[in-house]
């Protein structure tokens, strides 16, 4: 990834708790606040999504776009945009490490955004610092509150 925004966050679940999270893309709508439609568009053998497509409506941001899914591991997940109606550019990824006995999990969230309109190294810097602590926030509330179901 070129320029890039990351942020951590420690998570009280196993990391496998978390990728389950981060994995069930039909939920996003429920939890993230800016994504008001999820649909994978295509699995890999194991039945992960490779190809999402998410209607995002951030405010200012609204915008229809694929991204492209690796799974590098049960820990590390990236993704590379195929297409978006505002962006040129949208890479990111989520690693977590598990912690203390592997009950909690520390998520590093990083983030390239790149939009077609110009704007500024700084204001880009600061959207992407703003969706990284919105996205962490509401992953760590969504797994610690099905953990405890």
């Amino acid at each position: 990834m070129a320029e890039h925004t990351s942020s951590s966050i420690t998570i009280e679940a196993a990391p496998a708790d978390v990728m389950h999270v981060i994995a069930d893309f039909a939920r996003y709508p429920e939890w993230t606040g800016e994504v008001k439609e999820a649909e994978i568009l295509a699995t890999d053998d194991l039945g992960r999504a490779e190809q999402v497509r998410l209607v995002l409506d951030a405010g200012a941001i609204k915008d229809d776009h694929v991204l492209a899914y690796t799974w590098n591991s049960p820990y590390e997940v990236d993704w590379t945009l195929v297409k978006s109606q505002m962006l040129r550019a949208l890479d990111g990824s989520y690693a977590l490490a598990p912690l203390g006995d592997g009950d909690r999990t520390q998520v590093t969230y990083r983030l390239a955004v790149d939009v077609k309109i110009p704007l500024l190294g700084m204001i880009k810097r600061k959207a992407e610092k703003v969706i990284i602590d919105r996205a962490l926030a509401g992953l760590k509330k969504r797994v610690e509150s099905v953990s405890q179901d």
